[in-house]
């Protein structure tokens, strides 16, 4: 095997795990995936270790390994907590992989992966502060400063969708109980199911987004006042962000940020709520759409450069 090294990320999901690896440029050299083993904690570990042999038999190169997953690794101690593939939590993930690959393997919240390789190589290059935005299922959030994470003493850098969605009107407040037992997050508004939601309490039926929009663009009433309340609200929630970390960009990923019409005069609206005469943030829709996670994975090590 060839002394020339590659970048490994590996992107575990509820459904699948997926592998690439990247050369030192950004390309992609191979790209593997399978089924998540979703009930059984230790054939994951096995999974992920098999697809990146398989990997470096392809490219015959041996690589740093990165992977992203929801959840996090609890400071206290050092175990997943939060993944929502549920056999991982509890579980020493970033040790257990270490070993079955005989080196160190870096584990990292999927939202602060997608920032990260948004900011690397995706929308955000080149901008020094860099806040990614995930807004699907749930609603997180990464911040990378110089090309690097900031994860934050607690871990929690750029969980904005566990704050109170500001400037509340008197018909949103006090807001759904979220899952974190809380009322009125950020995410029971801006995540899918927030705007499935939204969209039922208007018209009484229950859609999904692609199909909220397409009510939309036919005109109905129900489907723009969803997405205008959705725009308004994703305005407010960012300025709040802006106010405190005043980053050069901001970019959206995740499902939702799929819908075009979220972004029509959204700079505008967030600029009227930040605390700012000119608003200079670009708001931007991500390159690596799907692949953002698993590309951040892969440049986890880049600081060890």
């Amino acid at each position: 095997m060839s002394n020339e090294s590659i970048r490994i990320g590996v992107d575990l999901g509820g459904t699948k795990i997926e592998a690439i690896a990247l050369d030192f440029a950004g390309e992609v050299l191979a790209r593997r995936r399978v089924a998540t083993p979703a009930h059984d904690y230790g054939e994951i570990v096995r999974a992920v270790a098999a697809l990146v042999r398989d990997i470096e038999l392809e490219t015959d190169r041996r690589g740093t390994v990165g992977v992203g997953a929801p959840g996090s690794l609890s400071t206290r101690t050092g175990l997943v907590k939060g993944s929502n593939t549920q056999v991982v939590n509890g579980q020493p993930l970033d040790a257990d992989l270490s070993g079955a690959l005989g080196r160190p393997v870096r584990v990292e919240n999927d939202a602060n992966c997608f920032a990260l390789s948004e900011a690397v190589d995706g929308a955000g290059q080149g901008a020094r502060v860099v806040f990614g935005v995930i807004l699907g299922t749930g609603v997180g959030g990464g911040v990378v400063v110089d090309g690097r994470l900031l994860t934050g003493r607690n871990r929690i850098g750029g969980e904005w969708g566990h704050t109170p969605l500001p400037w509340m009107t008197p018909e949103e407040y006090p807001g759904q109980r979220c899952f974190c037992g809380h009322d009125g997050c950020i995410e029971t508004f801006l995540s899918g199911p927030g705007l499935s939601r939204d969209y039922a309490r208007r018209s009484g039926e229950s859609l999904g987004g692609p199909d909220i929009v397409s009510r939309a663009e036919a005109g109905e009433r129900a489907a723009l006042d969803a997405l205008e309340a959705y725009q308004d609200r994703l305005a407010r929630a960012l300025a709040m962000v802006i106010d405190i970390l005043d980053p050069d960009a901001v970019v959206l990923g995740g499902g939702v940020s799929n819908i075009a019409r979220i972004y029509q005069g959204l700079r505008e609206r967030v600029a009227r709520h930040a605390f700012t005469d000119a608003l200079d943030t670009k708001i931007l829709r991500n390159v690596h759409g799907d692949s953002g996670g698993v590309r951040g994975a892969a440049w986890l090590w880049r600081d060890a450069e």
